[in-house]
């Protein structure tokens, strides 16, 4: 059986995309790399990476993921800044998912800062 692939919509298994930065081992060298992983992170379930790369200014003391909500399918619409000599950047997205048994999906322009050498979402734009 072929390797489950990575829901962030780019090629290759979910081990060797966003699951080497989910363990921990390695962090998004972009921006929009972080984007991805995050969205991963939210198909798979994993609050603790989500949380581990949320801006502290940001960040929810907690966070509860809707068992019933299914994310299926990342799109990204645009960026700025956000590479390997940039301190911020933006990252536009559309994540498809599937609720109740409707599909839906959000459209948002998240912030991402550098601390301390690694990449965190801040927030997202209006």
């Amino acid at each position: 059986m072929p390797p489950a692939p990575c829901p962030c919509g780019l090629a290759g298994s979910y081990a060797a995309c966003c699951g080497r930065f989910h363990g921990g081992g390695l962090t998004a060298p972009t921006a929009e790399l972080l984007m991805r992983s995050r969205f991963s992170a939210f198909a798979v379930g994993d609050t603790a990476y989500l949380l581990r790369t949320w801006h502290p200014d940001t960040r929810p003391r907690q966070l509860r993921l809707d068992p019933g909500q299914e994310w299926t399918r990342l799109e990204i619409l645009g960026r700025s800044g956000g590479g390997l000599l940039h301190a911020e950047g933006t990252v536009e997205f559309r994540a498809h998912y599937r609720h109740q048994g409707r599909d839906g999906f959000l459209e948002e322009n998240s912030r991402f800062r550098r601390e301390d050498g690694h990449w965190v979402y801040l927030d997202a734009e209006a």
